[in-house]
Order: C-alpha cells, then structure tokens, then sequence
C-alpha cells in the first residue's frame, strides 16, 4: 500500500510539470556584439578620450559623432555623447561584462565627474538603462530626460513573459544620492532598486499629431537585494486593466503626464505618448517596451554602486 501510495504521488507530481515556454529572442538580445565608440571630451574639462558602448554589430567608431542604432539593432542605452554650452562629455553606464564565460550587459548607477579647468567640480550621479528604442544625440541639457529618447518599437503579438537571465549586486547601506551637478549633492533615506519590466501599447494618433495609447500588458518587477545569477527567468505578463490584481503596485499604472515616454508621430516629431485607459484583456498591441535599468527613480538620483546584470533576452510563448 505504502509503495502504491508513493508512486500514485510521483505521477500526480509529474503530471503537473509544466511545459518550457517557446522562446522568441529578441536581436542583439544576447549581448554579444557590441559598438565601441571614442567620445573626445573638450579640454576645458580635461581632454580625455571616453569610451562609451552601444548594443549592435561589433565595430569601433571614432570622432564626435551622433549615434544612431545600428545593424538593425533595436537597442539604445543610457551611454550618450553630451554637447552642452560648446562642452563635449561622453557618459557610459552600460558596458559588456562576462559572466560563466559569455558575454552580458553591465548595468551600474555611479557617479560622474566634471572637473572644469581643474578649478570646479560638479558630480552626475547616472544609471545605466537599456531599452527598446533610440536616443537622439547630442544631448544638449538634463532637462526632460524622457524628450530626448523615443520608447518602444512596432510589436504586434501577444506574449506570455519576458524571458532573461540577470544577477543584481545591491550595496550595503539604505540611501541615495541626488547629483545633477549645477547643486550639491543630497543624501536621500531608502535605497534604490534595479528594474525590468515589458509593456505593451495600443497605440493611435490624432488629428493635431498627438500620440495616445491604451495600455494592453504589463510586466514589471524591481530588485531591492542583491540576486545571484538567475538563468532563464520569466517576468510574467498580464493583459487587461491590473489594478485590482494583489500583485499590482502603484508604478505598474499607466504612463501619463510627466510620466509619459515620447515616439515619434507621423510627421517625424517627437511627442509623449499619453496612456488614458487599460485596454481589455484580449486588445492586439501595436508597440511594445522593454526596459532593464539600474535604477527605478528619478533622473539623477541613484544608489552609487548598484548594478545590474542581463543577457537573453527574450519574449516567452
């Protein structure tokens, strides 16, 4: 009876396994081709030569130039070329790193510095974010972040995850620093998070060019403690209007106002795309957002260190 009982349980068990979702990558997703750029930042705060690196066919680019994807590449980063008042800087927060010999995306918040003529000293606390879509270069003040990049690419289909492997290394401590380099910095209480999350939209435009959209999915998850290396992890996805769900917070609502990420409308101008509505559980998006970041806040605040590991990444069926 005892060995009946044992196996009756093995075969319950194994009836509940559940089947591996088909993956579809997205390119360039395995962060193993990687553009090397040589920014030459002005004299007047010290001429150095910086390197910066965008996620697309291997190559290497020199001279003051304006990125724009590559290769087909859908991929744009938190690395720019900055052109502000006639001074040249270059910012890199993502870079390749390996890990168990393959090559992934480095994500970390640090502290930039700016020394003018050797006499003023001005920190920028920046993040390292990926994300579907573009940054449009040279980045000429650090005003409206979210209006010099265009968020999400065309997508039509309906997954069931996102799909990654990450590792998360979470200093000691409970704070954060706030730096944008025209003020001192401030100490803030509460530590930061990294943060991946999938959205997807159903979008349209009006008349006047202006962009709106329903949201039609969400996937969103922030890391508040250092995780070891995590293969094959799956961020969930849940169509409809979540804000009954137990697991919805507050940041997985919907994208309006300041909050709102900018596209492109038919005329070529860069405008918010306002969410005003959840779309019904069975709506087909038009576009879709993937983004992994070192931070979940706001510009220019940070905790100093965190960072942020990804590689495969990819939309689960």
């Amino acid at each position: 009876m005892i060995k009946y009982t044992l196996l009756t349980l093995l075969l319950a068990v194994s009836s509940l396994s559940v089947s591996p979702l088909t993956l579809e990558p997205i390119k360039f997703g395995d962060f193993s081709q990687w553009v090397t750029r040589q920014i030459n930042e002005s004299k007047m705060i010290g001429g150095k030569t910086k390197t910066v690196y965008e996620i697309a066919p291997t190559t290497t680019l020199t001279g003051n130039k304006p990125y724009a994807n590559m290769g087909g590449s859908p991929w744009a980063t938190s690395n720019v070329y900055a052109k502000v008042s006639g001074i040249v800087k270059g910012s890199n927060t993502v870079s390749p790193a390996t890990i168990n010999g393959n090559k992934v995306a480095k994500l970390e918040s640090k502290m930039e510095e700016v020394k003018v003529l050797g006499l003023i000293n001005m920190d920028v606390m920046v993040a390292g974010s990926i994300f579907l879509g573009r940054i449009f270069e040279p980045i000429t003040s650090t005003k409206g972040p979210f209006s010099k990049m265009e968020m999400g690419i065309p997508y039509t289909k309906r997954p069931t995850a996102l799909v990654f492997d990450y590792k998360v290394d979470m200093p000691a401590g409970n704070q954060r620093t706030k730096a944008t380099g025209f003020s001192s910095k401030k100490t803030l209480q509460g530590r930061d998070n990294a943060e991946v999350y999938v959205i997807l939209q159903q979008r349209w435009e009006d008349a006047d060019g202006k962009l709106y959209a329903r949201r039609v999915g969400t996937g969103r998850e922030r890391y508040s403690k250092s995780i070891p290396w995590t293969k094959g992890h799956q961020l969930k996805i849940h169509y409809g209007d979540i804000t009954g769900q137990p697991f919805y917070r507050p940041w997985m609502g919907l994208l309006s106002g300041n909050k709102a990420y900018y596209a492109r409308n038919s005329k070529g101008k860069l405008v918010p795309v306002q969410e005003v509505e959840w779309a019904p559980a069975d709506a087909k998006p038009t576009h879709v957002l993937v983004m992994a970041s070192a931070t979940c806040g706001d510009p220019f605040v940070g905790t100093e260190g965190l960072t942020l590991y990804i590689d495969n990444i990819a939309f689960g069926f």
